[in-house]
Formats: C-alpha cells, structure tokens, sequence
C-alpha cells in the first residue's frame, strides 16, 4: 500500500517569487520583490534555455516603478514574445531571481 499525506489548504506554505511578463513590462510579486532587497535590478536572458536572471544591483541598471519595470527594449532585443506568470527561483549568494519562460 503507499500513502499519500492530507494537507489542509489552511496551511501555510511558502509563497514563491513571481515574474510576470506582459506586453510592455516586467512585473514582481511583494515576494520577488522582497527577495532582491533593492530596487534597482539588471536584466539579462539566457537564449539556451530561455531563463531571464533578475539581479539586484546597488548602482545603474533599471529602477523597479513600484511593481514593475518597463521591459519592452528588453523584450525586442532578445525576441522574448512569451507572457503569463512565471514561478521564480532566488540565488541567495548573487541576490538574484531566475524564471525559466519556455
């Protein structure tokens, strides 16, 4: 016989970092946001494997307006095309988030 464990929806787990891309802008959940601790960030994509990296940086870079950062010449420049939300991994030791969207 196996098992499966019951758990409640009235548990609490941990909510995860979310990216979301629209047409023009990138934007962060209170939790991304709250993970990069700055709200200053650079951009960058992975073509291979279709990861964009959020990074928090102290100085330059774009500057997150609340809860998004205008993302159309990023999208034109790599051909990003891809929209929805996206769950988001946090690297402790580069301060930054990666989202895998293919």
């Amino acid at each position: 016989m196996s098992f499966e464990i019951y758990k409640p929806r009235g548990e609490r787990q941990e909510k995860a970092p979310i990216i979301s891309l629209s047409k023009t802008s990138i934007v962060f959940n209170n939790v991304a946001r709250e993970k990069l601790g700055s709200n200053r960030i650079e951009l960058a994509y992975d073509r291979d494997n279709g990861t964009i990296r959020v990074k928090a940086v102290e100085e330059g870079g774009m500057e997150i307006k609340k809860t998004k950062v205008f993302g159309k010449g990023f999208f034109n420049q790599f051909g990003v095309s891809k929209r929805g939300k996206f769950e988001a991994k946090f690297d402790n030791a580069e301060r930054a988030l990666y989202a895998v969207i293919k």
